[in-house]
């Protein structure tokens, strides 16, 4: 497919950018992954310091084999390099560590890879108190508009909440975005079978190379099949052995799968908020696919009229804001923690943000009139954990209200930049 490699227009500034450039000053190795096409390249490309870097990437079947019979040579004559897609040659780990310790604050290298625990594992081995580690997500909305990280959610951890308002536009089309979702090279292309399109090659890509790759699977339909299970279910409780039961799976091979697509960014299992001494709680985890486009995709949705009426919409908002949470923890310094809670008796928050002490409950409603009849999950969390800083009810409307006293609904622009 034509489109499937097309990067945007311009170069979109990430978020992440100045936790990488702080990062790289402090650390002779910064190892950088995500999920294909996620844009890791692109910002190494195109941000200070490191576009002035020489890059090597081992997709080139040429600087592989270079790799693998002579690593040192890759960075002869300099001592800032990047090397992508690293996993391909583990051994190329060995020579870094060797040349990080004989130049000790004089060399330094950032490792991209889209494979995750394969490479941490081996990056752990090789580099233990060398190496910093980030992950680059989707593009968040904000970023897609080149607008500045928000710092809503660091403000209400730190109890301090936004004036009542009613914002002057309206959010836009969110069925669009969630159609579209948030891979850089779907900036280029403006119409739900041009994303459609774009989507079908990436999963073909996925299955038919990066996942032979890492992995010896040759049943790729049984693999496709349980990628369209998990994405009907992103945003719901995770039962492995329903899973397995619809994919007609041995429950191993789902635990396998799942693993699979977890190491390769396409799947997070969100843990459950266990603090409570009083309240018994569900510990089963919530699956949500790390793109909404690609969850709509899998889930056979290609048309923004039949999104719209979708049992699964709510789901897919939810999944939406899930991604921009992670985003916004995963910049905190040092990374916040998300989870979800759920007693066993059904009351439930769809997140609960954790950095350090303090401590927010989210609750995501596609509703565009917040109203008090909206928050007894909130209230229920916030009577077991009376320290919480904030509630915040996030809709797809436009005002800004307050609605108990330490709790708040807040449209989701103001979340998502």
């Amino acid at each position: 497919m034509n489109n499937f490699y097309s990067p945007p227009p311009t170069y979109f500034e990430r978020w992440i950018t100045p936790l990488l450039q702080s990062a790289i000053r402090d650390h002779a190795v910064i190892v950088l992954t995500g999920a294909r096409q996620v844009g890791k390249s692109t910002l190494l490309l195109n941000a200070e310091p490191f576009k002035n870097w020489r890059f090597h990437t081992l997709d080139d079947l040429d600087v592989l084999a270079q790799a693998r019979d002579k690593p040192e040579s890759l960075w002869a004559g300099t001592d800032q390099v990047i090397l992508d897609e690293v996993q391909k040659a583990p051994e190329l780990l060995s020579a870094i560590k060797r040349t990080v310790d004989r130049n000790p604050g004089k060399v330094h290298f950032v490792l991209s890879g889209s494979a995750n625990l394969l490479l941490m594992k081996q990056v752990s081995e090789s580099l233990a108190g060398r190496a910093v580690y980030f992950v680059l997500d989707p593009m968040s909305f904000g970023e897609t508009q080149q607008k500045k990280q928000p710092d809503i959610l660091s403000r209400l951890l730190n109890g301090e909440f936004p004036e009542e308002t009613t914002l002057p536009d309206a959010p836009p089309e969110i069925a669009d975005i969630l159609l579209r979702g948030f891979m850089p090279p779907l900036l280029t292309l403006d119409s739900p079978q041009s994303w459609t399109r774009w989507w079908d090659g990436y999963v073909t890509t996925y299955l038919e190379r990066d996942l032979r790759q890492i992995a010896q699977i040759d049943a790729l339909m049984d693999f496709r099949k349980l990628m369209q299970l998990v994405a009907l279910r992103s945003a719901q409780l995770l039962n492995q052995s329903e899973v397995a039961r619809d994919a007609r799976l041995p429950q191993p091979t789902v635990h396998r799968y799942l693993n699979l697509l977890e190491t390769t960014h396409l799947f997070e299992r969100l843990p459950a908020y266990t603090s409570s001494r009083t309240t018994t709680l569900l510990k089963s985890p919530k699956a949500f696919i790390n793109d909404t486009g690609l969850a709509v995709f899998l889930s056979g949705y290609y048309e923004v009229d039949e999104l719209r009426k979708a049992r699964e919409f709510g789901a897919y908002f939810e999944t939406f804001l899930y991604h921009h949470l992670r985003l916004l923890t995963r910049l905190m310094s040092p990374q916040g923690r998300l989870y979800f809670w759920r007693t066993r008796a059904g009351t439930e928050v769809d997140f609960v943000v954790e950095h350090g002490k303090r401590v927010a409950a989210v609750e995501v409603k596609s509703t565009t009139a917040p109203s008090y009849g909206d928050i007894a999950g909130l209230c229920a969390f916030m009577d077991e954990h009376p320290k919480t800083a904030a509630g915040i009810l996030v809709h797809g409307g436009r005002a800004v209200k307050r609605l108990d006293e330490k709790i708040i609904a807040i449209p989701w622009t103001m979340l998502t930049g």
